[in-house]
């Protein structure tokens, strides 16, 4: 299973509302808690599986603008590290894994019309070891990642 949800907004601490911060923590980390427990539920008898969670730099250290989403996604780190330590010992794979980027879908493409112009499914570059890997964590198939350009501001 893998479980990959942005939730990624900015707003200042003063400005985040208790609404806010509430939506984003249940994408980030009850979204993330009910999928993991119901993959679990499911691997365990089997004695097999891979459940993956995707982060952010935010799941490791919380940004100006960005409480909500840091907070989410450091609760979703905390529920990998306790899933490793309660299924993985009955055979199941469990990981969390920052990934700075999104996947190139429909959704982002509407998101980032700046970026659309770049067909990254024709772009025919070798991707790097990393990107690579990443694909494979994220269940990209084949898709590309956009990446931060150099010199473009990190979010989260």
């Amino acid at each position: 299973m893998i479980f990959n949800v942005g939730g990624n907004v900015r707003f200042p601490v003063r400005d985040t509302t208790m609404r806010v911060y509430t939506k984003v923590w249940e994408m980030c980390a009850l979204a993330g808690f009910l999928n993991g427990r119901e993959a679990a539920t499911r691997m365990v008898p089997r004695q097999r599986g891979t459940i993956l969670f995707t982060g952010a730099t935010a799941s490791v250290r919380g940004g100006a603008g960005y409480a909500a989403f840091a907070g989410g996604k450091h609760a979703l780190r905390a529920l990998a590290q306790s899933m490793a330590r309660e299924p993985g010992p009955e055979g199941i794979h469990v990981a969390h894994v920052v990934i700075d980027g999104a996947i190139d879908t429909d959704f982002i493409r509407s998101r980032f019309p700046e970026r659309a112009e770049f067909d990254f499914r024709a772009n025919t570059r070798k991707l790097t070891d990393w990107e690579r890997a990443a694909a494979l964590l994220t269940g990209a198939k084949g898709k590309r990642l956009m990446y931060r350009q150099p010199g473009e501001a990190a979010h989260g």
